[in-house]
């Protein structure tokens, strides 16, 4: 397998010209994307003799997930740890296992492991070649670093621990607040504030890597007489803090059909690891094969458990489920801009954009209706398509958008971006005013009908007209 390598162009002060910092990172994104178009053009098969060598991944979460999936439920039955209809908004009639999050998170598990010790037994797993720059300590391929595998596991435990007794909102917020902070402490979405703060902010200071030394009043053991400050790995942060705990709750949000998240999430894997594969062919750098390896695993987890999920459904997922694939989401999300290619997480918001649009409708819904964000209310996306299509319909009508979304964010990590964001704004947009005219429909009968009424009342002769 024949692995290309594009080199930018470099730029120098020749006939006295100079071309300025924030030109440079222009050209230099421009060329970046044009070189993953000319990949796929020149070597298609290059994407997938890459996925065919990790696809044992794939292989070892589906299996996993779709044979421990019927045991789990078994289990959540026995100890009457089910959904009971309880709720107009449930579709269900009967009660329905709940775990099912603990299903995808075995398989995920399992297929993490399997990667681990395939990377020392030849054949499991086919690493695709590598610059020698980015192997461990010269000569190990790169794994899945385990503080992803920490973080998952404070998602699911608090999940858990909410679908079976049910916990306060600030103690789920405090696990996935462990799981960000997991992830940061193994830099694993760090660089995303990278490729927006150098070329603004750090080009303004005169000073690219942000990373300054402050001096303090006296020597204090363990720091000195200074401390670094690290804007970049700061704002990386607090940007990975704001994706997981959007993700989780975004994913929580539409977990409201049969298959519908689980299904919107495959979608969207797919997506995600189109942009991975492509980025693994132009060798971008040492997160490459880690990043196929856990969209692999996440994948094939969910298609294991979907069999089972989809209408009618034998097990949910749960909290436990909801919130760890919406962390999955987020991890693979921020991996894209690993190297600073800020376009690119771009690029996997606009393949996530059904729990994000949903979630903003909710806020925005129960905002104009004077109510908490905590109310739950059935006028979530899925809620309207199941009035108008049944659960199918919908479900399927959603697989059909979050395609579309899927295909928009590829195409931007391809081509010239402008357009795709038109597309997509434009798409987004005319789900929102729908979706908001839909559920305010009430409102604006009776809007409508108070204003006819005072046009026809008649006037009171004893004001003046």
């Amino acid at each position: 397998m024949s692995t290309q390598f594009t080199d930018l162009p470099s730029f120098g002060s020749a006939d006295g010209l100079k071309l300025d910092e924030g030109a440079v990172d222009g050209v230099a994104q421009e060329s970046t994307r044009l070189a993953m178009g000319s990949e796929i053009a020149q070597g298609a098969m290059d994407q997938l003799d890459v996925l065919t060598g990790y696809i044992l991944v794939f292989a070892v979460a589906f299996l996993v997930t779709v044979l421990v999936t019927p045991v789990i439920r078994r289990l959540a039955v026995a100890n009457g740890i089910v959904d009971h209809p309880s709720e107009a908004r449930k579709i269900h009639k009967l009660p329905i296992a709940y775990l099912g999050g603990v299903a995808v998170y075995l398989g995920i598990i399992a297929a993490l492991v399997f990667s681990y010790i395939g990377t020392d037994i030849t054949g499991l797993i086919d690493y695709h070649p590598i610059r020698e720059e980015h192997l461990v300590d010269g000569f190990s391929n790169p794994i899945v670093p385990p503080w992803i595998a920490l973080g998952m596991t404070s998602i699911v435990l608090v999940g858990l621990l909410d679908d079976i007794t049910g916990i306060p909102a600030r103690v789920k917020l405090g696990g996935q607040l462990v799981a960000a902070a997991a992830l940061a402490l193994g830099n694993v979405g760090i660089n995303v504030a990278a490729g927006v703060l150098r070329p603004t902010l750090g080009r303004l200071l005169d000073n690219p890597d942000l990373v300054y030394q402050i001096p303090l009043p006296m020597d204090i053991p363990g720091f000195g007489t200074s401390i670094q400050l690290d804007l970049i790995y700061w704002s990386g942060t607090a940007v990975i803090a704001i994706f997981v705990l959007g993700a989780c709750n975004a994913s929580n949000f539409i977990d409201g059909l049969d298959g519908l998240l689980t299904g919107v999430t495959s979608i969207a894997m797919i997506g995600l690891l189109a942009i991975a594969l492509t980025l693994a062919v132009m060798d971008d750098g040492p997160f490459d094969a880690p990043r196929i390896i856990f969209g692999l695993a996440v994948l094939g987890a969910c298609l294991g458990f979907l069999p089972h999920n989809f209408n009618p459904a034998s097990i949910f997922l749960g909290d436990t489920g909801s919130l760890l694939l919406g962390y999955c989401s987020a991890v693979m999300i921020l991996s894209l801009g690993d190297t600073g290619k800020t376009w690119l997480v771009a690029a996997g918001l606009i393949i996530y954009a059904i729990p994000i649009i949903d979630t903003a409708l909710a806020i925005i819904r129960r905002k104009l209706a004077g109510r908490k964000m905590s109310d739950p209310d059935a006028d979530h996306l899925h809620h309207m398509l199941k009035r108008a299509f049944g659960v199918k319909g919908a479900v399927f009508s959603l697989y059909g958008i979050g395609i579309v979304f899927c295909l928009l964010g590829v195409m931007l990590s391809y081509f010239r971006g402008r357009l795709i964001y038109a597309l997509t704004l434009m798409i987004a947009s005319y789900i929102g005013v729908y979706a908001i005219k839909v559920a305010r429909q009430s409102q604006i009968e009776e809007q409508a009908n108070g204003a006819s009424s005072n046009k026809l009342a008649p006037q009171d002769p004893a004001k003046p007209s």
